[in-house]
């Protein structure tokens, strides 16, 4: 079994296309939070997790039979998002958050709200946390990734710090897909990854998308023009 795995889109529906078009055969979707915040498209992102609209068609796709959601965490947009506050965050980030509250509808927010911090999926096999297992909120770097992190699961996927990564150890895997929608790991390509629960391994993956596309996108909905520059250099 072939899982898509993919993180922080934060509302860049060009990169999430490029991601979906360029990603291969696969039997299933996860997320690993922030489907929301800093890009000009919320509510086309979100609906996409949904399963539902023009870009949910394209997710639907690749869903197994019995789902018609992607299965997603929180993450710490998603949550500012959802409680209608952004402290703590940066002037980008806040923007972003209230960017994304404006424009989403009352179901929208609804299946943002819940969304769970941690799941597993495949009897276990695979859990699912935002920033760190025992802290939602936690950066955890490739140079922070060990075996210890695992515990009854044969993967572990984080998303939030936006730097793509993945390590095999005796226990299992511990990854890192990388950000769809902010890449921050000096790439600017958008990334995901393809995880093999067969053969207890993963792929990484970039795609080229349309960045000057964003850029623009960004301009124009008001938001700070530093979030469409920051993706030209993947920081």
């Amino acid at each position: 079994m072939k899982v898509g795995v993919i993180s922080d889109v934060h509302s860049n529906r060009v990169a999430l296309e490029a991601v979906l078009e360029d990603m291969p055969a696969v039997d299933d979707l996860l997320c690993a939070g922030d489907v929301v915040g800093y890009n000009p498209w919320p509510g086309e992102c979100v609906d996409a997790m949904r399963g539902v609209g023009d870009l949910g068609s394209a997710v639907r796709s690749k869903l197994r039979d019995d789902r018609s959601a992607v299965p997603t965490v929180s993450g710490n947009h998603d949550r500012a998002v959802a409680g209608g506050t952004a402290f703590g965050f940066n002037r980008m980030a806040q923007a972003g958050v209230e960017h994304a509250r404006e424009r989403l509808s009352e179901e929208q927010l609804s299946w943002i709200e819940g969304l769970p911090t941690e799941r597993t999926e495949y009897d276990g096999r695979v859990k699912v946390v935002h920033g760190h297992p025992d802290d939602p909120d936690r950066y955890t770097y490739p140079d922070e990734f060990s075996a210890d992190l695992l515990d009854d699961e044969d993967v572990l996927v984080m998303g939030h710090t936006h730097v793509q990564a993945a390590e095999t150890y005796d226990g299992g895997i511990v990854m890192n897909p990388g950000s769809v929608g902010q890449p921050r790991d000096r790439d600017p390509r958008a990334a995901y990854a393809v995880l093999d629960l067969d053969g207890t391994s993963v792929d990484l993956h970039r795609v080229e998308y349309d960045v000057d596309a964003v850029r623009d996108a960004v301009r124009d909905a008001g938001l700070p023009s530093r979030i469409g520059e920051r993706l030209v250099d993947g920081q």
